[in-house]
């Protein structure tokens, strides 16, 4: 009977752990982004995760929609309030470590989410890429482009994603050189 309650236990306070961290945000976030936090504050897998997001998500506490072809996710007023009614269930300890992991993790992750680059294939030899900067949920700067192999797409990505910084400056300059 215990491991019963414990586990009802655990589910309410994950419940409460996502509406809390959801609260936190002012905005969305992805899935994924979500995830990394949750699982850095309390040792749960991703089905496990995925499982209390989607109760979370059927029960209208957290709504997705899509936002720039991405899947986001974003606590609801019914979410709010569900939460400011059950967060004494989470414990003291665990709302300290959210909300030290929280700072560390979602500031990363804000940074991780500024540069972006995709490739999809369009057939065998044809790959389109997009590189991105996003800021404050804001697209800033946007390139989209083809390669004739899958080694070329991924070197373009991988470029992409170590030298924006460096890239994007350049790009910029000679968009504005009058030469």
């Amino acid at each position: 009977m215990s491991s019963n309650s414990e586990k009802t236990t655990t589910l309410a306070e994950n419940k409460v752990l996502i509406l809390y961290i959801l609260s936190l945000i002012d905005g969305d976030i992805i899935e994924d982004g979500l995830f990394k936090i949750i699982s850095s504050i309390n040792d749960i897998n991703y089905f496990y995760f995925k499982q209390v997001l989607t109760d979370l998500i059927d029960s209208k506490l957290v709504g997705t929609y899509t936002k720039e072809e991405e899947q986001v996710i974003k606590i609801t007023s019914d979410g709010k309030n569900a939460y400011n009614l059950t967060k004494n269930v989470l414990p003291g300890i665990m709302k300290l470590k959210a909300d030290n992991i929280f700072q560390k993790e979602f500031s990363s992750i804000e940074a991780e989410a500024s540069i972006i680059a995709e490739f999809t294939p369009k057939n065998e030899n044809d790959y389109i890429i997009k590189c991105k900067i996003v800021e404050n949920n804001e697209t800033i700067f946007e390139v989209k482009t083809f390669a004739g192999s899958r080694d070329r797409a991924k070197r373009i990505v991988d470029n992409w994603n170590e030298n924006a910084t460096n890239i994007y400056p350049k790009i910029l300059n000679l968009l504005l050189d009058n030469n």
